[in-house]
């Protein structure tokens, strides 16, 4: 077993339907790790089988020395857990919700209040520790959610979406509250936002249709990506069939893909090529002797954006 987390052929069946499909990993002690993924990529169902919510239908998980198989509990004692919609009792208060939350992680009755205290501190609850949970707002919630998942100072944190649903200034605070835990425990956390894994982890995995699809730190995803540079092209007046058999009689381009096709004319394309020249002047100078109208014009950047859209996009 290499690092903290072992995961080997992972795969989870709904009624027939593959959600998570033979994933393996190994995450380490310390490691901030960021799951993306599009909506039904599998992130959620392999974040529950991690925590042991859901058992697998095959494959292996090992936490340090225990497997979810033989030692379910003593795994989960490791772990905190923040689901994606936490379940709160709206009518306690904050206060009571934590000191709760501490009798049934098992805290030791003379370490809860100076562990509420610590808690409170690091997630910015101090203010709000005698208000009703159900009067905060979603941001609030979250730290509260943070906090009952610290309670027992797991080794391990699993944040499924902390940061959904929140404004800008929730998100910085709620990602400076993951820096802080992320010098001391191993993170792992899954998120539609971008920047928000790329300000935030060591490492991101990317899961698309129950694969992971790619995995690594930010600059070596950029470096390891599909070495196809994308030139982003809007026309009005070709069809898609036109542009190709004019596009492809340029040198260096490997294929001419439609993006979107607007009501009034306008086709968006982007030309693939794997050449190391930069295409531009030859598109320009071949879209020239037709009579189409260029409204847009680019080469696109390798960002984790892009890296993330080409490798999750669906068909046309």
């Amino acid at each position: 077993m290499n690092g903290m987390i072992h995961v080997e052929n992972l795969t989870k069946y709904y009624d027939g339907f593959c959600a998570v499909d033979q994933i393996s990993m190994d995450i380490h002690k310390g490691e901030v790790l960021g799951l993306l993924g599009p909506n039904g990529a599998g992130k959620t169902t392999t974040l529950k089988m991690l925590t042991g919510y859901f058992k697998p239908t095959a494959g292996h998980i090992r936490v340090k020395d225990y497997t979810i198989e033989d030692h379910p509990l003593e795994i989960k004692r490791m772990i905190g857990y923040l689901p994606e919609s936490s379940p709160f009792y709206k009518n306690m208060l904050v206060y009571d919700y934590l000191e709760y939350a501490a009798k049934i992680k098992g805290v030791a009755p003379g370490d809860r209040h100076s562990r509420l205290r610590f808690l409170a501190d690091l997630c910015g609850l101090n203010d709000i520790m005698h208000k009703a949970i159900g009067e905060l707002s979603k941001g609030l919630n979250q730290r509260v959610g943070l906090a009952h998942a610290m309670m027992n100072d797991p080794e391990i944190l699993i944040l499924d979406e902390p940061t959904q649903g929140l404004d800008p200034n929730q998100i910085v605070e709620i990602r400076n509250i993951i820096k802080k835990i992320g010098k001391e425990k191993t993170i792992i956390f899954s998120t539609h936002i971008l920047s928000e894994a790329e300000a935030t982890c060591d490492r991101i995995m990317i899961i698309n249709k129950g694969k992971i699809v790619a995995d690594g730190e930010t600059k070596e995803l950029k470096a390891s990506a599909d070495k196809k540079t994308a030139i982003h092209i809007a026309l009005i007046g070709p069809d898609l069939a036109a542009v190709q058999k004019e596009l492809q009689t340029v040198s260096g381009i490997d294929s001419v893909e439609k993006i979107s096709q607007t009501e009034d004319g306008v086709l968006t394309v982007n030309a693939w090529t794997r050449s190391s020249e930069d295409l531009r002047e030859s598109i320009y100078r071949k879209i020239k002797t037709t009579d189409w109208v260029m409204v847009e014009f680019r080469q696109e950047v390798k960002t984790l954006e892009t890296i993330f859209r080409d490798l999750t996009r669906q068909p046309n």
